[in-house]
């Protein structure tokens, strides 16, 4: 989980709270002031982010590990055309009325850079099917990936905050799964275009 200048939502209301701001769950620049003093009053890295280690130390919480073992960190993308929000609920929606129990991906990243809770990681995902890479995977899905006036034309629509926090949150997995490479959906299935840039390349020295 990532929330920076720009989130929104319950999360960051819990933050605000947490730090005696108004509770409008609008990160700005007041609640930006605020983690960064935090974060020098704990000892932590001052960048006004509140990554996992900010976060457990504001809200008690706790970053999840997979008791599954994970080889691969796959990056997807939603396939929705550039400039459009969609959300966990509606991937959700969509992956279950094709019949799964549950959305495929454990994260999703949304154009303004929140990160988001999707399917448990411990429970196997449904984001790459093919040669069984789900069992030992964990799945990430930024939303977009597709040319807003051709939707059958895969383009690299993440936003400079999208950017950011995939590559926050994938230095964050490594530390946790340190020997979980990272790639992207079409590195296992040729008839993919998923997530639209070459991400086993891009990340290759995380």
């Amino acid at each position: 989980m990532l929330y920076k200048k720009g989130s929104k939502g319950e999360i960051v209301k819990k933050i605000q709270k947490v730090l005696h701001l108004y509770p409008d769950g609008v990160f700005g620049i007041l609640t930006e002031d605020a983690v960064k003093s935090f974060q020098k009053n704990n000892n932590l890295t001052v960048d006004g982010i509140v990554g996992v280690a900010t976060l457990s130390k504001l809200l008690h919480f706790s970053f999840k590990k997979s008791k599954r073992t994970i080889k691969e960190i796959i990056v997807h993308c939603s396939a929705t055309p550039e400039g459009e929000d969609f959300t966990v609920d509606d991937i959700r929606r969509w992956h279950k009325s094709q019949g799964w129990s549950d959305i495929g991906y454990h994260y999703v990243i949304y154009r303004d850079g929140t990160i988001v809770n999707g399917r448990d990681v411990d429970i196997i995902g449904a984001h790459c099917n093919k040669g069984g890479h789900n069992t030992y995977s964990i799945g990430i899905c930024y939303i977009g990936g597709v040319d807003a006036r051709n939707v059958k034309k895969a383009k690299d629509t993440r936003t400079v905050a999208q950017k950011d926090a995939l590559l926050s949150f994938l230095k964050e997995l490594k530390e946790i799964y340190p020997d979980a490479k990272i790639y992207g959906h079409r590195d296992f299935d040729s008839s993919k275009e998923c997530p639209s840039f070459d991400a086993k390349n891009e990340y290759k020295n995380l």
